[in-house]
């Protein structure tokens, strides 16, 4: 029992470790605004690896995460400066989404292995996005409403809105996967499809509604991508969709599926945003950080399929 819950910790564990080892390499690292900085670097994908984790569990992933918040972004930007904030927001994560509904199709009804499926809808979403926008940003000027543009730098109760975001999210989300017979369902389909069907589940069903929940949810971090960068941007998201697959499992899920908590995922993508911002302050090049980065992500990889044999 002991040794469950030490190795239950080993995410935790290696948060804390890591950024003691960081605060040891660079006395920056524990200033205010670095830490606030941490916080605000991981809201975005925190909102994308949460939805990651929705598929995972259902024993599925998905690759185009980062082209649908590119995509979701440059639309929201667009609907809201003819329609409004709110308009523009529901279009953004309307248009995740919809995204998240085609890959669940293509998954559930046409048979396509999720690798190819997503990959082929990330190459897709992220030529359209080229397309629509002429690789500009959108808008090309100052056209957003201010109270959106405010969202992205102004703070409640002395914390970012973007880190709300994720917050609120978090226990909303834990709460459905934790308490409610869908979230059960999801963990039954991942962990078992075959026993899952046979004892009345729609498979199908709930496998799909995942790739709905990562694509609304990648289609909202689009939309607070926006709100930061203060506008939408076609080039927005790339290699975000391997970072939330890593934190995922770096988190402790299992590829496998059946297996997760939202909360460890939190953890997993902090483990990736404090190592990013420790080797930016130790001004590591750019170069290294991105073949540290991958040995994490196969590390990660290579955890998960040792637990899974044992």
């Amino acid at each position: 029992m002991r040794k469950q819950l030490l190795i239950d910790q080993i995410p935790l564990i290696t948060l804390v470790a890591l950024g003691a080892i960081m605060a040891l390499l660079t006395d920056r690292f524990l200033s205010p605004l670095n830490l606030t900085n941490v916080l605000v670097q991981a809201a975005v994908i925190t909102v994308i690896a949460m939805g990651m984790t929705f598929v995972i569990l259902g024993g599925g992933f998905d690759l185009s995460v980062g082209s649908v918040v590119a995509l979701s972004g440059c639309v929201g930007a667009t609907v809201m400066m003819k329609a409004g904030i709110a308009a523009g927001v529901a279009a953004g994560v309307g248009v995740g989404a919809l995204v998240g509904l085609v890959n669940g199709f293509t998954v559930t009804v046409l048979r396509v292995n999720p690798f190819i499926a997503t990959l082929g809808t990330m190459v897709l979403v992220r030529g359209v996005v080229f397309l629509v926008t002429n690789s500009e940003q959108v808008p090309v000027d100052d056209a957003l409403p201010k109270s959106f543009l405010d969202f992205g730098v102004e703070r409640f109760f002395g914390i970012h809105y973007l880190v709300w975001v994720p917050a609120v999210l978090l226990a909303l989300l834990s709460w459905v996967l934790s308490m409610t017979p869908y979230g059960r369902s999801v963990y039954a389909t991942g962990g078992n499809r075959e026993a899952a069907y046979l004892s009345g589940i729609r498979v199908d069903r709930v496998t799909a509604s995942t790739y709905v929940w990562c694509g609304a949810l990648a289609g909202l971090a689009g939309m607070m991508l926006a709100s930061r960068l203060q506008s939408g941007q076609p080039t927005a998201g790339e290699f975000y969709e391997l970072t939330a697959i890593a934190a995922v499992v770096l988190g402790g899920a299992t590829l496998h599926g059946g297996e997760g908590k939202l909360y460890k995922t939190v953890i997993g993508v902090f483990i990736m945003v404090v190592l990013g911002n420790g080797l930016n302050l130790l001004n590591v090049n750019s170069y290294w950080q991105r073949v540290a980065i991958g040995l994490v992500i196969i590390a990660a990889a290579a955890a998960d399929q040792l637990r899974h044999r044992r």
